[in-house]
């Protein structure tokens, strides 16, 4: 559904992407994976209209489209959630749901039509909030995550990028915004996932896409490769092989 080919960013000295390709089909997600400088950030913020690519193509559903700013994204139905969530902490759950995106009719906002659609939106995803009324910062940090997830469907995209969303949250957050990015790919939406922890990528993920120093080092089936292929190709090592019996001693000659 969406595609990005041949992708170069250079910052000065720093090749950051060099003739990196990613494919995001529909109903999957794709879990983008890297050390430190590996250059996901800047293929997240390429696709999501932050920073022009130097060189390359990006393609939905098989035609070539610009994405040169953020709204560019948005209006191709790229929703971004990044690391920092961006939530309005003082704002209660509805207000950061429609934040800039609210419904009003003559200049008033319809509160009670916006409160109806995010207890609908929220449901449908199986986020539970006892209270939608209570500013975003008495939540947990699973909630936050769920809220901003949330928010990024407002607007209906096709393909959702999550930067590192399981970030510092314990064992219980973490299994629901897992749950959660399942319930994306149900929709039908394409999935990209960018984290550190491999334990997350093989629950939730159909596929692992691998970037080392700018560059394309893998793509692999969840299912069918195992962590130690995956931390090969992340780290440019080899795969392990399977350890050597010691030699019989009373076998020598």
């Amino acid at each position: 559904m969406l595609a990005a080919s041949d992708v170069s960013k250079r910052y000065g000295a720093v090749q950051a992407l060099d003739g990196v390709s990613l494919d995001l089909p529909a109903g999957q997600v794709v879990a983008l994976v890297g050390d430190n400088g590996a250059g996901k950030s800047t293929l997240v913020k390429v696709l999501s209209g932050v920073v022009p690519a130097d060189r390359g193509t990006l393609e939905l559903d098989g035609a070539a489209v610009r994405i040169a700013t953020p709204h560019d994204a948005q209006r191709l139905g790229i929703a971004t959630v990044h690391q920092d969530l961006a939530l309005c902490e003082n704002l209660d759950v509805v207000a950061n749901l429609f934040l800039g995106a609210e419904r009003n009719r003559f200049s008033v906002l319809r509160h009670i039509p916006m409160e109806r659609a995010a207890r609908d939106l929220l449901a449908s995803l199986d986020v539970r909030i006892r209270d939608i009324r209570v500013p975003v910062a008495m939540l947990s940090g699973g909630q936050r995550q769920s809220v901003a997830i949330a928010r990024a469907l407002i607007g209906q995209p096709r393909a959702v990028i999550l930067d590192e969303p399981t970030a510092a949250l314990g064992v219980e957050q973490t299994a629901q915004v897992l749950g959660l990015i399942r319930r994306l790919r149900e929709r039908g939406l394409a999935v990209l996932v960018i984290s550190h922890n491999l334990a997350d990528v093989r629950a939730v993920s159909d596929r692992i896409a691998v970037l080392r120093l700018g560059r394309n080092a893998g793509d692999f089936v969840t299912a069918g490769t195992s962590p130690e292929t995956v931390v090969a190709a992340i780290t440019g090592g080899s795969t392990p092989s399977a350890p050597v019996a010691p030699a019989d001693p009373g076998s020598a000659a």
